[in-house]
């Protein structure tokens, strides 16, 4: 199957109907796939939030603009699919709790498309694990994602665990300065490499 015939199966699935409209935001599905056949960098997130659902584009939000500035791209480069590929554990929002808090991706998400989505983007040379679901899928085991993230050096090749780029995480950043000492600039740099693949 192209890519192009799998993109309009995502887009059209309404697998979560039922489990969106029960939720406190009792919304709609609104798949949100942005997948690369030549992209070399893959960003594995969790699940779109609120805005995103609104704007049908992955990280056009400040959770984004934090990303890419870890990237060391515009939105210009990160929006660009010859460059990067978006794939998170849930192509939709999943919707809020009673308090207001996100909820988890669902699995069936994940079980119905993420292997088929992984296979058509044969390109991917560089994996961005963000947050613990993705990290839990990719590296085979379930860990807290500060362990996850600061054993970072063990992931494997072409795999990186990042924190959740979400203000909500900015109190994390400050305890532990290592990571835009160390894992950022890191980070940057493969990016940069990667990006000097691509033809202009």
């Amino acid at each position: 199957m192209s890519l192009a015939a799998l993109t309009e199966e995502i887009l059209a699935c309404r697998l979560c109907a039922g489990r969106f409209a029960a939720t406190a935001t009792a919304h709609a599905p609104r798949p949100v796939p942005w997948l690369s056949e030549t992209a070399p960098i893959l960003v594995c997130g969790q699940a779109p939030g609120a805005r995103v659902h609104a704007l049908g584009r992955p990280f056009d939000d400040p959770s984004g603009d934090r990303l890419r500035d870890w990237l060391g791209v515009d939105r210009a480069a990160f929006y660009d699919r010859r460059l990067f590929a978006v794939l998170p554990m849930a192509f939709c929002f999943p919707g809020y709790d009673a308090k207001g808090s996100d909820l988890p991706p669902p699995p069936l998400c994940a079980e119905t498309w993420r292997a088929r989505a992984l296979a058509a983007m044969p390109a991917v040379r560089l994996t961005l694990l963000i947050g613990g679901h993705a990290q839990r899928w990719h590296l085979g085991r379930a860990r807290p994602v500060s362990e996850a993230v600061r054993d970072w050096r063990a992931a494997g090749p072409g795999l990186l665990p990042l924190p959740h780029p979400s203000w909500r995480n900015t109190a994390w950043l400050k305890r532990n300065p290592w990571f835009e000492a160390e894992l950022v600039p890191e980070l940057r740099a493969r990016v940069a490499r990667l990006l000097e693949t691509v033809p202009a």
